[in-house]
């Protein structure tokens, strides 16, 4: 299985790729600049943007880890577009690091995070691009897999191994709490891809 990550620089791929290759992956790195790279992986250095359908049919799975900068938070929404626009009638996966926004309040299905979120808040315009990205990857024909943190997604946290994935709907543990590690996420990430399971579903994850 030949593995791509997107944005292998960033916090939450950095750690998806060292998961990756400490598995004994073939690994890929997809990124900008090569020299911010923290993991000994080939990489192929180009913007997103910039990406064509050459460059990623040599793969079984692209993770699109990518982060858009602020101030350009539609560049979510473009760049899943971009993705979806090379990866439709092909077989490769794509495996996609979400966002809380995108998930179901409860079983009804009938309002999503974003749809609570204050407009005016500083984080919206990045949870309700994501949140946008999610559902054109759900209506795509892509062999997708969009993986949604639990809302407090800690960058600096243990990893624990000490976790559940649920589907579309916001989960909490038995505190009440929705947290997850990056570090855990990564370790999720990693099984999900390596064992090919949760194909054509949005996932979660908290930890318990």
């Amino acid at each position: 299985m030949k593995i791509a990550v997107i944005g292998a620089t960033g916090q939450a791929g950095n750690l998806i790729t060292e998961k990756l290759a400490a598995a004994g992956a073939d690994v890929t790195a997809l990124v900008r600049n090569a020299s911010r790279l923290k993991q000994d992986v080939p990489a192929i250095e180009k913007d997103i943007f910039d990406l064509t359908s050459a460059d990623l049919a040599p793969f079984d799975v692209v993770i699109e880890a990518f982060r858009a900068p602020d101030g350009q938070e539609e560049g979510h929404l473009k760049a899943m577009r971009h993705l979806i626009d090379l990866l439709e009638g092909t077989q490769t996966r794509l495996v996609a690091v979400g966002g809380t926004s995108s998930l179901y309040t409860d079983a009804s299905r009938t309002k999503r995070y974003i749809d609570l979120v204050d407009p005016t808040a500083p984080f919206y315009p990045v949870a309700k691009y994501m949140s946008d990205a999610a559902s054109l990857l759900k209506d795509s024909q892509v062999n997708f897999t969009y993986f949604s943190p639990a809302s407090f997604f800690d960058p600096s946290g243990a990893e624990t191994g000490d976790y559940s994935l649920a589907g579309d709907i916001f989960k909490t543990n038995e505190k009440g709490d929705s947290y997850i590690s990056m570090r855990d996420y990564a370790a999720a990430m990693r099984d999900v891809v390596l064992n090919s399971s949760h194909e054509r579903e949005h996932i979660s994850i908290y930890q318990n």
